[in-house]
């Protein structure tokens, strides 16, 4: 039977072998390219820019005009050369660089914010793994000049207070520009900053310096919003900042007792979610937080570290964002937010990337099918039509 078989095989003509093989092909390339190209595209093109009011006295276009539009990511842990196995950084790293690429193609975010965590190993990195791990960066998340790209620092990147060290935020300052206690302000909008791993409270060199730098900061701030405990004598000789109540950028959360309140699917998982959070470790001392509200009174805060995503209100009245982690590795559906931000007013959309289970659901759907295609056409599975033709021709022989 099984002879029979092969010789029928053999005979096939090779005209319509080389066109079955072809059709294979063919079949093969169009997965590959949906499930890591085009897939890309079909979830974001999805998002949309959140509507933002500039406030009643200007018009429409001058509220448009007045609207930074900005991408928060966070975490994204690019594996390193100790823990980070070849096949899973070329995968997750494919697939952060096709999301970023496509994100900035559709959208056109004129600023884009990187919450810390940018490195997974950045704590231990020898010098060359350091430089290795930084041109990769650059390579996946390269941008246009139309595009400004700012990195904040989190505790993989420098180690946790513990393992930082005057050298490893040098080194991430000299490469991405940035020190805690920086203002950056885009059209009016002043975003402030912040080393939350410096933010330890233990008189360190490093945490001495940020928080020095914080204050400075936070007096200039209040001068130019003309806080009621700001004197005008004391404020006479400071440098004047847009009114714009700050923004804070940091990637330790401000003190909260866990996510239990957090809501929506991509907050922690259930059995997560009541674990308490280690201050200094998972969260920022209740002293640091409260420092942080003192100083500055934001109207926003936008943080990382947890992975999962959670909105909380603090002093009943500043909202925090902890924005999830942007790789694969950490989470199913990871997701960034846009924000269309304004001097006075903000709104913000989360914009999710597909989901990982299902694009292996597609792979093993296509697998299943190209495997039944194979056998039918060699005969070793009898296709659908010709099995019911064989019953109804059996039925009408009887």
């Amino acid at each position: 039977m099984l002879n029979s078989r092969s010789a029928t095989v053999k005979n096939l003509p090779l005209k319509r072998r080389l066109c079955f093989l072809l059709k294979l092909v063919c079949f093969v390339s169009s997965v590959l390219i949906f499930c890591e190209f085009l897939i890309y595209y079909v979830a974001i093109f999805q998002c949309r820019w959140p509507d933002v009011k500039g406030g009643a006295h200007m018009s429409e276009k001058e509220t448009s005009a007045s609207v930074l539009k900005a991408i928060i990511l966070a975490d994204t842990h690019l594996l390193g050369e100790i823990k980070g196995h070849w096949l899973d950084k070329l995968r997750r790293e494919w697939q952060m660089e096709r999301s970023f690429q496509t994100a900035l193609w559709l959208l056109q975010p004129e600023i884009v914010f990187i919450l810390g965590d940018v490195f997974d190993e950045g704590k231990w990195s020898s010098p060359q793994a350091w430089a290795d791990d930084v041109r990769r960066f650059r390579k996946m998340f390269k941008y246009p000049v139309s595009t400004e790209l700012v990195v904040i620092v989190g505790n993989h990147d420098i180690g946790f207070h513990y393992e930082m060290t005057t050298y490893k935020v040098n080194r991430f300052e000299k490469v991405f520009n940035f020190t805690s206690g920086k203002l950056i302000t885009r059209k009016g909008i002043n975003f402030v900053l912040v080393n939350s791993v410096a933010m330890e409270g233990d008189g360190c060199a490093v945490c001495s310096t940020s928080e020095a730098k914080l204050v400075a900061l936070s007096h200039k701030l209040n001068c130019s919003q003309q806080k009621p405990n700001h004197s005008k004598k004391g404020c006479s000789d400071v440098e004047k900042l847009p009114a714009s109540e700050p923004i804070l950028l940091q990637h330790y959360p401000l003190y909260r007792k866990s996510d239990a309140e957090c809501t929506g699917e991509d907050s922690a998982p259930p059995e997560e979610k009541n674990i308490p959070f280690k201050e200094k470790y998972d969260v920022l001392s209740q002293e640091a937080s409260q420092k942080l509200l003192w100083w500055f009174q934001p109207r926003l805060i936008l943080s990382g570290h947890t992975h999962s995503a959670c909105e909380v209100l603090h002093a009943g009245k500043v909202p925090e964002i902890s924005v999830p982690s942007f790789s694969w590795r950490n989470r199913n559906n990871p997701s960034f937010i846009m924000g269309s931000i304004t001097p006075t007013d903000f709104s913000l959309q989360k914009c999710f990337l597909p989901f990982e289970s299902r694009v292996f659901t597609i792979y093993c759907a296509a697998g299943a099918l190209l495997v039944i295609l194979v056998l039918a056409h060699v005969q070793l599975l009898t296709p659908p039509f010709y099995f019911a033709q064989r019953l109804i021709s059996k039925h009408k022989a009887v």
